[in-house]
């Protein structure tokens, strides 16, 4: 199921939900770049084994998500809360690939009684303050801070058009792509089902703007709005030891920062390397999940019908 819900202020955000609807809800937050459909085929199988309801939000700027920029990564952190309402999630885990990471620890700070558990795959680590972390993509983007600020909407609408100037060749862009990457990444995608999920997310997400990506890169180099050390919520990581993108050291600056929490270096894996560890990433999730009854299907089916005439709006293929 896919679609997007209203939130209060009348904006929305896309989503696309897998696995079973009486699961425990799991929240996944796409990369930087991505969308609703960026949950690899073993996440989606994965799913329905652990009897997981896992739910991909889109942020403001692509796909079915309306074009907005926070003033910081709390604001996600309450949009969530809202959506979770929405779909009466009383609690629920998270998962944030990459750009999705910042957002999972936001989520976590805001709402420690309703996050069970979180899980960050190669994010990246604030960039500033006392609890900064120099190098990489958010290294450089903090050096152009004032530029990428002010020029986002430019930069934002010219991503998109080359974008949409890429779309029939695709397929050998992203082939180019991998030529040039690290053998960890090229080794994931040499699967043809995981080329085939990250082309369809990203060409459906970007077919009408492309904004996200920006916005994400000028919130990474603002004031995160709270301290990592404050968190309560566990929270585990994983991180290729050779990621070229977000350097091992972010991962390590954030499991240092953040209390009780647990680093996973996952050798000879890059940037891309989180989406082959997705059945281990939900066992280590579920295990913090409290022994709860589930409703049952009829109660859960029931509710999911009343929602669907409001807030919810539907896509089909």
């Amino acid at each position: 199921m896919e679609g997007s819900v209203a939130l209060r202020d009348g904006r929305r955000l896309g989503f696309a939900e897998y696995g079973p609807s009486t699961g425990r809800p799991v929240l996944w937050f796409h990369g930087t770049p991505g969308a609703r459909r960026q949950i690899p085929p073993d996440a989606r199988v994965a799913a329905v084994q652990r009897n997981v309801r896992l739910i991909a939000i889109e942020r403001p700027g692509v796909g079915s998500s309306t074009r907005h920029l926070y003033g910081s990564l709390l604001d996600w952190a309450r949009d969530v809360e809202d959506f979770a309402a929405r779909f009466e999630l009383e609690r629920f885990a998270i998962v944030g690939l990459s750009g999705g990471g910042p957002y999972v620890l936001a989520c976590a700070a805001w709402m420690p009684d309703r996050v069970v558990a979180g899980a960050v795959l190669g994010g990246v680590a604030p960039t500033d303050g006392n609890e900064a972390s120099p190098g990489g993509i958010v290294g450089l983007a903090k050096r152009l801070a004032p530029v990428l600020s002010l020029l986002r909407e430019p930069l934002a609408h010219g991503l998109w058009l080359t974008a949409r100037l890429l779309r029939p060749v695709a397929s050998q862009a992203f082939d180019l792509y991998m030529r040039i990457s690290p053998e960890g990444d090229r080794r994931i995608f040499a699967d043809p089902a995981m080329k085939e999920m990250f082309l369809d997310d990203l060409l459906r997400g970007s077919r009408r703007q492309l904004h996200a990506p920006v916005y994400d890169l000028v919130l990474f180099t603002r004031p995160w709005g709270f301290s990592l050390r404050d968190l309560v919520v566990p929270i585990e990581f994983w991180h290729g030891d050779v990621d070229n993108i977000v350097p091992l050291a972010h991962g390590q600056r954030l499991a240092a920062l953040v209390p009780g929490s647990e680093l996973n270096i996952r050798e000879g894996r890059s940037h891309l390397g989180g989406f082959d560890a997705a059945a281990e990433v939900l066992d280590a999730l579920l295990a913090h999940w409290p022994r709860e009854p589930v409703p049952s299907p009829t109660t859960r089916e029931s509710a999911a019908g009343d929602r669907l005439a409001g807030d919810v709006a539907l896509i089909g293929e």
